[in-house]
């Protein structure tokens, strides 16, 4: 079984809480045995896969198979299609160059407003980019966007493979069809 969770802004991707306030998976009611396939750093929202079958691990999460992750990413500032381009190529983080990727600029998408508001500068407007990466390093995404001088506000994963997040509602989870377990490869 793999399900597909759209998880909430300020939700660890674990069963277990590591200090008393944490809201962890425990709360959204999925069935006994399954566990998150990758993760989404607490303070990211979007799709997250959980499963009871171990094979889905290596599969999608085995850097050499380059399973393609897609993030929409709002940042500080108007990107730039310099930044874009430096995207594209290798950025240089935490001394590791990343692979090359996909970006490009995004209008505005239409989403819901987080339950915590990004924060919000009268001087300073924001804009929409999408990335799909094919590694997954701790908080990439994140540190790509300051590396090209776009701070992260805001990171949504949309889709893994070719399985979209869609009308997924925040805060739900689903069990995919065969024919969506197909969208992941």
């Amino acid at each position: 079984m793999i399900l597909a969770f759209h998880k909430p802004y300020g939700v660890l991707s674990q069963f277990t809480k590591e200090k008393p306030e944490h809201r962890t998976l425990a709360e959204f009611g999925f069935p006994k045995h399954v566990y998150p396939i990758g993760r989404l750093d607490w303070d990211s929202e979007g799709l997250l896969l959980l499963s009871d079958e171990k094979e889905w691990n290596d599969k999608l999460l085995n850097p050499q198979h380059e399973h393609k992750r897609t993030y929409h990413v709002q940042v500080d500032g108007i990107a730039t299609e310099e930044a874009m381009s430096q995207l594209r190529k290798e950025v240089l983080i935490q001394g590791h160059k990343t692979k090359p990727c996909q970006a490009k600029l995004l209008k505005e998408p239409n989403y819901l407003p987080r339950t915590v508001p990004i924060r919000f500068r009268a001087s300073v407007p924001t804009s929409w980019i999408e990335l799909k990466l094919t590694e997954g390093k701790n908080r990439q995404v994140r540190r790509m966007t300051a590396a090209t001088g776009f701070p992260t506000l805001r990171l949504i994963r949309v889709a893994i493979g070719m399985l979209e997040l869609n009308d997924l509602i925040v805060g739900k989870w689903r069990e995919l069809s065969p024919q969506q377990k197909k969208l992941l490869l």
